[in-house]
């Protein structure tokens, strides 16, 4: 099943207070045992969470990404080495919601921590159209809405996670404590230059409108007072209706967009359609859901420096 469908989940906790706390319930009273180089075991489900996990534990912690470099994680399905390869873990690092197979195997799983990013953070629900300029549009919010599970692409957001993530570092393994505390503060020093970057270069643009093949930009759109229009909603395998795709054409050419943004690991041929059709560019937005050797970037900070780029180049920043 495509998670983009999004599949309910529990109530999120609206607090990372409230995170730790089912934290604290699954952790193990010993501290959490270490490999056989001394380290703490931890898995992570895919490239964001191994990003918190590696910037978290630094020399201290052994991160196993369960999704390969340019795989598509959302319909991820585990194999019998890597659900074994939990099963040996400290540490689960994921986000509920996003990777069902992945869910399940953690539920099953003896992990002594078990740590949910979706937890860490608040969780929206979001459509076809997300943002302040998504109100003056007849039609709403659009279609096709669910629970958002993009957090890592607000890097305000990410940056809360990031905390909830080295609290639980600290107490699965209490001896590298406050390493794991350093690590944090000098992560979150980096996100918040991130959020700078992105308040600056985005306050003076000539549009504030973009469109993506899914929406998968909304908390980042909703954090910087710009719009995405998305033309699959949450889901990037559904087909457009005709009517979504020329109520687009009409936006693009009433909002003076430019641009249709296409991602890495999805086909560009939806979006290539669009533009084609509108007289528009095309260009890439990454979700950042993996690193690929055609990645703009070597890491999460590089690759939304990126973004950042790209989204000025389209939106015209004066």
């Amino acid at each position: 099943m495509n998670v983009r469908r999004l599949i309910p989940t529990a109530a999120v906790a609206s607090s990372v207070v409230l995170g730790l706390t089912a934290l604290t319930a699954c952790s193990s009273s010993s501290g959490g045992g270490k490999n056989s180089d001394g380290k703490l075991a931890v898995v992570a489900s895919f490239y964001p969470m191994q990003y918190l996990a590696e910037q978290i534990g630094g020399d201290h912690v052994a991160v196993t990404n369960l999704t390969k470099p340019g795989q598509e994680p959302h319909d991820l399905e585990l194999s019998g080495m890597q659900t074994a390869r939990m099963q040996s873990a400290d540490v689960a690092l994921y986000l509920k919601g996003l990777q069902p197979a992945v869910d399940d195997a953690i539920q099953q799983s003896g992990i002594g921590t078990k740590v949910d990013a979706a937890s860490l953070t608040h969780l929206e629900k979001h459509g076809t159209e997300v943002g302040g300029h998504a109100e003056a549009h007849d039609h709403g919010h659009g279609g096709e809405g669910g629970q958002d599970p993009h957090i890592w692409l607000d890097p305000v957001k990410y940056a809360e996670v990031a905390e909830g993530v080295g609290k639980a570092f600290e107490k699965a393994d209490p001896d590298h404590a406050a390493a794991y505390k350093k690590n944090t503060a000098t992560l979150v020093k980096k996100l918040d230059g991130l959020n700078k970057r992105f308040e600056d270069g985005l306050k003076n643009t000539r549009s504030k409108v973009f469109i993506t093949t899914h929406a998968a930009f909304g908390y980042l759109a909703e954090r910087y007072g710009l719009t995405e229009e998305a033309i699959s909603g949450l889901d990037p395998e559904s087909e457009p209706s005709s009517a979504r795709v020329k109520d687009l054409q009409n936006m693009a050419k009433a909002d003076g967009v430019t641009t249709v943004f296409y991602e890495t690991l999805v086909s560009p041929r939806t979006a290539q359609t669009l533009a084609g059709d509108a007289g528009l560019k095309t260009a890439v937005l990454d979700p950042i859901e993996g690193i690929t050797g055609t990645s703009k970037g070597d890491d999460y900070i590089q690759v939304m420096d990126a973004n950042l780029t790209a989204l000025r180049t389209a939106l015209g920043a004066k």
